[in-house]
């Protein structure tokens, strides 16, 4: 498992940066659209619908719809105002509501565990904000220099990847206070610090690599802390609805991995967040 684990990392994580950026905002936002909706029909499983090609309707309608009625220019994109603020809004509070549950977990169960349209929204509320934020991300002075949102997205990504290795490692070394092990078991508070630290330290790394702005060092710690703590719950809240569903891995399209949720859980929160902070709230 561990070997198919580093070669299915080692092939995808070369594709993934050179989609990031080499691919012209319309493929990009094709192929975003593409993951998105994988990630809808794993989402599937957790409904506990009757049919799960039933319960594809409504997020693939509401995901083309969107696609067909917002404006996808760099220009609008780049520039969120309107909708798309809603949008980034109702992102972050979704994540706010979401962490609380999977803390709260299972007494948090009771309220929407058998109620299947409810778990739709959740599905809504978890993939709609990632696929517009990342697009708006992607588009930020792309007319100017096409490669500029792609070093943003790619330091979202190193981030992410920062603070899962930390908190693995740090966890393993220090951990003793469980963060939520009605959850997941193994994920530890000294773990989310470990992470944090060395999250923050690839953020300012990258940040100065990258050629990325921030208004002020303290900006910078700010919106990677934020970032920081809400991936590591949206890995959790990924974990509490496979969990309730008994379900190991959201699917098997990545082997070793598990399915596409599995590998951008924690990306489905850190993205919107930032992207809320980064370009609108600070």
């Amino acid at each position: 498992m561990l070997k198919q684990r580093i070669i299915t990392a080692l092939i995808l994580a070369p594709l993934v940066i050179a989609g990031i950026f080499f691919l012209p905002l319309p493929a990009f936002i094709i192929a975003m659209a593409a993951i998105t909706l994988v990630g809808f029909w794993e989402w599937t499983q957790f409904v506990n619908a009757s049919s799960r090609i039933k319960a594809m309707i409504l997020p693939s309608v509401t995901l083309v719809a969107s696609i067909a009625l917002l404006p996808t220019d760099p220009a609008s994109l780049s520039h969120p105002g309107g909708i798309y603020r809603t949008i980034l809004l109702i992102g972050g509070l979704w994540w706010l509501v979401a962490s609380a549950l999977a803390i709260s977990y299972p007494k948090s169960a009771d309220f929407w565990s058998k109620k299947p349209f409810l778990k739709q929204i959740f599905g809504l509320l978890t993939l709609l904000p990632f696929f517009w934020s990342i697009l708006m991300l992607r588009a930020v002075n792309y007319d100017n220099n096409p490669y500029h949102g792609a070093c943003l997205v790619l330091l979202v990504c190193l981030l992410v990847w920062a603070a899962d290795t930390g908190a693995y490692f740090s966890g393993k070394r220090f951990g003793k206070h469980k963060m939520a092990p009605a959850v997941s078991p193994n994920k530890t508070i000294e773990g989310l610090i470990g992470g944090a630290c060395l999250a923050i330290f690839i953020t300012w790394l990258g940040s100065h690599l990258l050629s990325i702005e921030f208004t002020s060092l303290g900006q910078l710690f700010f919106i990677a802390i934020v970032t920081v703590i809400i991936s590591v719950l949206g890995d959790l809240v990924e974990s509490m609805f496979k969990r309730v569903s008994g379900i190991k891995d959201s699917g098997n399209i990545l082997p070793g991995h598990g399915g596409i949720l599995d590998r951008i859980d924690s990306l489905t929160a850190a993205i919107p967040v930032f992207a809320l902070l980064y370009l609108w709230l600070i």
